[in-house]
């Protein structure tokens, strides 16, 4: 599914958020997904019940850009995911840095994890425990008992070079759900094929907001 983020229902509201870069898509649920970026967020900002205020008044939304850092000030970005009403509860979300490195000479990218459900933590070397799995391969069905309806952070880029160009991008996890072999077995009852991935994880990405020296 394509998301636009629209001041109204109409085809030009509608073609003005695409024209500005504001949408962004899922491989199939229907979440809500908000992202912002900008130079003075606070940790209130990601405390409100209405983080989209904060994010049109500080900074830009996603497909924005940012320009000018103030000296001694990194880019902090506001996300905030809302899972779908009939859909899996929430992993994780993750945002993914790409720059361009000049003194690599090439591009390079990096995933942080900036929110994470059941009260999990990155660990000193980045890594995180998964959130685990409800699946029944039996029944085809999960559960939403692991995960979180919603999911907000706000996060601060820690390796951040004012003179490298950069863009962001949020990606918003949903816990593991059977596949499509998983249904099928169930339904028609046939064996799943062994070499068969039987779960997977849904997600959402949203438009990058970019960077420019």
């Amino acid at each position: 599914y394509a998301a636009v983020w629209a001041t109204e229902n109409t085809r030009e509201a509608l073609f003005d958020a695409m024209a500005r870069r504001e949408t962004y898509a899922t491989t199939g649920p229907r979440m809500l997904v908000r992202f912002f970026g900008g130079w003075d967020f606070d940790e209130a900002d990601a405390q409100t019940r209405q983080p989209a205020v904060a994010g049109y008044q500080k900074g830009v939304p996603m497909g924005g850009d940012l320009t000018n850092a103030p000296r001694g000030k990194s880019p902090t970005f506001l996300v905030a995911a809302l899972k779908d009403p009939i859909g899996a509860n929430l992993d994780r979300i993750q945002i993914i840095k790409v720059w361009s490195d000049a003194r690599m000479n090439r591009p390079v990218e990096k995933i942080y994890d900036v929110a994470l459900s059941d009260g999990r933590t990155v660990a000193d070397d980045g890594s995180v425990k998964p959130v685990g799995t409800t699946v029944d391969l039996k029944t085809a069905t999960y559960t939403n008992t692991i995960g979180a309806s919603s999911l907000k952070a706000l996060w601060t880029d820690p390796d951040f070079d004012p003179a490298d160009s950069a863009f962001y991008y949020a990606r918003v996890i949903e816990i593991p759900t059977p596949r499509w072999v998983v249904y099928d077995a169930f339904r028609f009852g046939v064996d799943i094929p062994k070499e068969a991935q039987k779960t997977h994880q849904e997600r959402a990405y949203t438009s990058p907001i970019w960077y420019t020296p």
